[in-house]
């Protein structure tokens, strides 16, 4: 399947079935931390750039095996790129809601919620999960490098609209790169954006896995906590999250295994590292494929052909497309 991946182990959802709506990365932003390349079409203009009834024939031929449901916590609507742009995205995801009867989570990058028609369909899910990684628009354009069409007024005006039209969870995740937004002055101008907003959680982030360019460089840990600090006192009831730091944990036995031929397993996991780059350990960590070593036994032939190759950043070994 082109568009569904998974179930993955998430931090933050617990057992995640992805569906991906695009097959090439559309989005309105070009990201100097992405970790899935540069945008290919950069747009802020809703086309169905996948067709709906190919995405929803897909989500009703995994569900025909109505075991599959007991597999999964939650279903994510992601992309490579930002998801809202889908003109079918609102038909998606009722359809899910009904298909499978699961909480559906939206991850989006939040630039498209000025449009009150997305707002509407995002209303349907029950986790939304935008980004926001400055409350500068200095800061935005050279870490977001946003397309000439977005206003970064109308983006932080959206996002306040939709946190208080919206009645499920609502987790602000805010990416911090060293030297670029992570300054006091970016941390008051974010602060007055959030302070107006109706929010569950603040998740905080910095880069983990290669990034777009190699400039972005991640921010300490003894910083990210100085920053959750910053946040915790100014926003009371709102968790913070910190969700960088720490090396995966490593299932070296390989208990639980899942029973799928070699060549399924292979698949899978290149569809996960067309989304994003892993270690052998984040692999094994999400297929239980029996340990690191037959990690890199399964992908050897892959690296050999260059099908994939490897990057190491910040000391660990990642698999890439």
């Amino acid at each position: 399947m082109k568009h569904i991946f998974g179930p993955v182990n998430s931090r933050r959802l617990g057992r995640s079935l992805g569906i991906d709506l695009f097959s090439h990365k559309i989005c309105n932003l070009n990201c100097i931390y992405c970790e899935i390349g540069p945008t290919e079409v950069l747009t802020c203009g809703r086309d169905e750039y996948v067709a709906t009834r190919k995405i929803i024939g897909e989500i009703d031929q995994y569900f025909s095996d109505s075991d599959r449901l007991s597999e999964i916590d939650v279903v994510t609507i992601t992309a490579c790129g930002e998801p809202t742009l889908h003109a079918g995205f609102g038909e998606i995801v009722a359809h899910l809601k009904e298909k499978t009867g699961k909480p559906i989570a939206v991850l989006t990058n939040g630039t498209t919620l000025s449009d009150i028609e997305i707002r509407a369909e995002l209303s349907l899910a029950d986790v939304v999960i935008p980004s926001l990684d400055s409350g500068r628009e200095k800061s935005f354009r050279k870490i977001d490098r946003p397309a000439a069409c977005l206003d970064f007024a109308k983006i932080s005006k959206g996002l306040i609209a939709f946190s208080h039209e919206f009645h499920g969870k609502l987790w602000l995740e805010v990416l911090f790169t060293e030297g670029i937004n992570d300054s006091d002055e970016d941390l008051v101008e974010l602060q007055k954006i959030i302070e107006q907003m109706r929010l569950d959680r603040i998740q905080l982030n910095t880069v983990v896995r290669p990034p777009l360019e190699s400039f972005a460089r991640p921010v300490s840990e003894s910083k990210m906590r100085e920053i959750a600090d910053y946040f915790k006192t100014r926003n009371p009831g709102v968790a913070i999250d910190i969700l960088a730091g720490g090396a995966p944990s490593e299932d070296k036995d390989g208990t639980g295994a899942l029973k799928m031929s070699s060549e399924n397993l292979i698949a899978e996991i290149i569809q996960m590292l067309r989304r994003r780059p892993c270690t052998a350990a984040d692999i094994n960590k999400i297929f239980h494929c029996g340990g690191l070593e037959k990690v890199e036994r399964y992908l050897a032939p892959l690296v050999h052909s260059g099908e994939i190759h490897t990057s190491i950043h910040d000391g660990r070994t990642y698999y890439l497309l």
